[in-house]
């Protein structure tokens, strides 16, 4: 693949600033938008408010804020993520992986800070996207996502349990343990009647999917919840005994009043909402992408997340990014363009003026199952067998990022999980490039230096070859280089072939820069053979001389073909075949 290839791959091309920025909606609209298209689309749009409307305000609830902040997340959010985002298929809005998160600021900060924060997020993600960042994604190890989505999972679970039991604890902690232990400490007060409610809910919602019915559904469940309430006469918690209805002033813009040194305390819980908004839209729109085959706009999708947030802020929403569960039922609905998230928040805002008085007597037992079920359903069991079945240390890799959500914080979480990650895989690739470079060592018939180091014995006249595969990074290359350098007696020339070196790091370059200027010291010379353009071109901006090292651009050395590679504690004699003896160099 050309240097051009790899740059549009990863999403760093040549184009202008407004083409690669440029909505998806702009080249939907283009591509011959029709009447029978925008049809679909406001079907779809509504089937998706059915949804959204009831999980915005369950996860408001579930964050310890009134259930106007989600729904202005909802309206706010999905409106912007779908007129400036990158997918044709991505609902924004409120996530269930900000629930900790969001009560954890609120409890610490009060919702001022956390619509301070929420805008300086917004702010931070607009950074990345015009920095081009968004496409850094498809670097994620897979074990993150899962053991971090199964740590919310258990997190909103637990948050569930005061209302799935109808327990009176006048402030509940928003740390995994001390919620835990709040709970323990109050189930002799456990609400019979909520817990029916719940229970009931929770059998309808397994009686929807098991038959399959056409009026199946969040909305009809929480309204089923509501009319049993109210007909039985339940004395169960309800969002307006809780939080007074949902208010008419949802969406009245005002800015956050908070000062300056909390704006500087509130900068680590930005950095965390705006990762943790980036890593949940950009998941979501690649699960968009495998299930309709398009490519989404990461560093598009990135901007409007980051706007999204901005406005959220401003309109007393709570945090925002791409939801996968109403992404996918907008596609399961039949969208075609990003109109269908659009038509989505239109309706989302229809409902809320209509329906506003209704929504005070949804019952929080009601609520509370629903985000059970949506608890469970994000737990991706099939995905977590198969890690554990086919590799150990990535199933470590997702039990430390599933336990530090949990226990600590999502931020902590996902940043531990991906350095892990990280060590992991440069441990792998240092064991693949060492394996490589012991399969094609230069060696006499079985001799060896001090120390263990390959002899070079009855070669100091001539010039060795040494040919390395796969990339060179700081892992393995002080490691790599300190074994040449004791190499005893030392040949004139060393003949470095990186023809099979796709990449060389700084580090690795310093590495290789160190041991050939103690070489050139010594009069010995260095030449390089076959490197790669981007090779030669660290090489050169890291090299102090031009006269250390040489770059031959000739064809590849003529080194017999290799023995197979062998993981024993000894190399095969027939390695010394290897070695290539050059005429001495002439000046």
């Amino acid at each position: 693949m050309t240097e051009t290839s790899n740059a549009e791959a990863d999403g760093r091309d040549e184009k202008g600033f407004v083409e690669a920025f440029a909505p998806r909606l702009i080249e939907a609209l283009r591509s011959g938008y029709s009447i029978a298209d925008f049809k679909t689309d406001v079907v779809a749009g509504f089937s998706v408010a059915v949804v959204s409307l009831p999980l915005a305000m369950a996860l408001a609830v579930a964050s310890g804020l009134s259930p106007s902040a989600g729904l202005s997340a909802a309206i706010v959010g999905g409106f912007i993520t779908s007129l400036l985002g990158g997918s044709s298929y991505q609902i924004g809005g409120p996530a269930t992986a900000f629930v900790a998160l969001v009560a954890k600021t609120v409890e610490s900060h009060g919702v001022q800070g956390l619509l301070a924060a929420t805008i300086m997020a917004g702010l931070i993600l607009l950074a990345l996207g015009y920095m081009r960042f968004g496409s850094y994604i498809k670097y994620l190890p897979h074990s993150v996502p899962v053991g971090f989505t199964a740590g919310v999972a258990v997190i909103l679970l637990a948050s569930q349990a005061r209302d799935f039991l109808g327990l009176e604890i006048a402030h509940e902690p928003a740390g995994f343990l001390p919620k835990l232990e709040a709970i323990s400490g109050n189930l002799g007060g456990v609400h019979f009647q909520s817990l029916l409610l719940a229970c009931a809910t929770l059998a309808f919602v397994v009686y929807q999917r098991k038959r399959q019915a056409w009026w199946g559904g969040m909305l009809t469940t929480i309204a089923a919840g509501a009319a049993v309430a109210w007909l039985l006469g339940l004395d169960v918690g309800t969002i307006g005994s809780r939080y007074g209805g949902i208010p008419d002033a949802a969406l009245k813009a005002a800015a956050p009043g908070v000062s300056l040194a909390t704006l500087l305390e509130l900068t680590p819980t930005a950095i965390a909402i705006a990762t943790l908004s980036a890593i949940e839209s950009l998941l979501s729109a690649v699960v968009a992408d495998g299930m309709t085959g398009e490519r989404h706009n990461s560093n598009a999708e990135l901007v409007a997340q980051g706007w999204a947030n901005v406005f959220c802020g401003f309109f007393g929403g709570v945090s925002s990014a791409g939801a996968l569960t109403r992404t996918a039922t907008n596609i399961r609905a039949g969208a075609k363009t990003p109109l269908a998230g659009i038509s989505c928040a239109l309706f989302l805002l229809l409902f809320v003026s209509i329906a506003a008085p209704l929504a005070a007597h949804i019952p929080l037992p009601t609520l509370a199952a629903v985000l059970v079920v949506i608890a469970w359903d994000m737990i991706d069991r099939k995905a977590i067998l198969s890690i554990f079945r086919r590799d150990k240390e990535e199933a470590l890799l997702l039990c430390v990022t599933l336990l530090l959500t949990v226990f600590r914080d999502a931020t902590e979480g996902i940043a531990v999980g991906v350095s892990f990650g990280s060590l992991l895989f440069m441990h792998r690739m240092a064991e693949y490039v060492e394996w490589q470079i012991r399969a094609s060592q230069p060696l006499t018939q079985g001799t060896k230096g001090p120390q263990g180091a390959p002899s070079a014995a009855g070669r100091s006249e001539g010039a060795l070859v040494y040919r390395f595969e796969g990339p060179l990074f700081f892992g393995v290359a002080s490691t790599i280089f300190d074994a040449l350098e004791r190499i005893s007696p030392p040949p004139s020339s060393y003949v470095i072939d990186f023809h099979m070196v796709p990449f060389i790091d700084g580090s690795a370059a310093e590495s290789f820069l160190a041991f050939a200027e103690k070489a050139h010291e010594q009069g010995r010379r260095v030449v390089v053979a076959g490197a790669a353009r981007n090779v030669r071109r660290k090489l050169i901006a890291n090299q102090p001389s031009r006269r250390i090292i040489e770059f031959s651009m000739d064809e590849e050395p003529s080194v017999a073909a290799p023995q197979p590679p062998t993981r024993s504690a000894g190399i095969p004699a027939g390695q010394a075949e290897q070695i290539q003896l050059l005429a001495p160099n002439r000046e």
